[in-house]
């Protein structure tokens, strides 16, 4: 894509997700998370200059060659693909968040081998339809693994994170409710983010609460 599509798409995007912000009666603001999976390093580049400073990545190899093309700007990396034991120490060591907790044996990696930097903001990911094809701990077992992670000293538990079936509105909604839920009960100093919606469902989550939208597809285009 040229930079001049790009652009065009990141003002359209940032704008919908302004005028989403605006009319949702929820008390908390969404922003922007750029997915920049599968795009080179260049289009980051061109969105940072534009004021994004938030980059999910899903695929840990291609994130790190990325990051040491742009280590001259201060981007906030998300990393929010499966997390396999053997990839703990690389996301401990190169990322600001990470999405996709599900197993209390990864939290507890990703603890231990952050090792002097900053606590490492994470979400629990939640099956919130129970879906045999999707990652995540079900509702009835996101209890369990929040108590299993908020001490742990190098973690910083921030909220939980879903990417729902196609009837999102009323998934997200579930999801609301569970995330205040939890918030209620645990009394969390940071439990404040809720990562739900992408491209085609972003306004729909935002009307329900999310605080941080996954857009790839309305930025960057269909993946390579």
């Amino acid at each position: 894509m040229n930079d001049n599509q790009l652009i065009q798409n990141y003002r359209q995007v940032t704008s919908q997700l302004k005028l989403a912000n605006q009319q949702s009666n929820a008390k908390s603001v969404a922003t922007l998370l750029a997915v920049s999976k599968t795009k080179p390093d260049t289009d980051i580049r061109t969105l940072f200059m534009l004021g994004q400073r938030d980059f999910g990545e899903n695929y840990l190899q291609e994130a790190l060659e990325k990051q040491a093309k742009l280590t001259d700007l201060p981007i906030i990396w998300h990393y929010i693909g499966s997390i396999q034991r053997n990839k703990t120490k690389d996301i401990a060591k190169n990322f600001d968040w990470v999405h996709t907790i599900e197993r209390e044996l990864v939290a507890k990696r990703l603890n231990d081998q952050r090792g002097d930097l900053p606590p490492l903001n994470v979400l629990i990911q939640v099956n919130i339809d129970g879906e045999a094809t999707k990652s995540g701990v079900r509702p009835n077992e996101l209890l369990g693994l929040v108590h299993a992670i908020k001490d742990l000293p190098n973690l910083r538990l921030r909220g939980i994170m879903v990417i729902p079936n196609q009837d999102g509105s009323d998934a997200f909604l579930r999801t609301k409710l569970l995330f205040d839920e939890v918030g209620a009960t645990c009394q969390l100093a940071d439990w404040n983010v809720l990562s739900m919606g992408m491209s085609g469902d972003m306004v729909e989550a935002v009307a329900c609460g999310s605080t941080i939208v996954r857009v790839g597809k309305a930025l960057f285009g269909a993946r390579e």
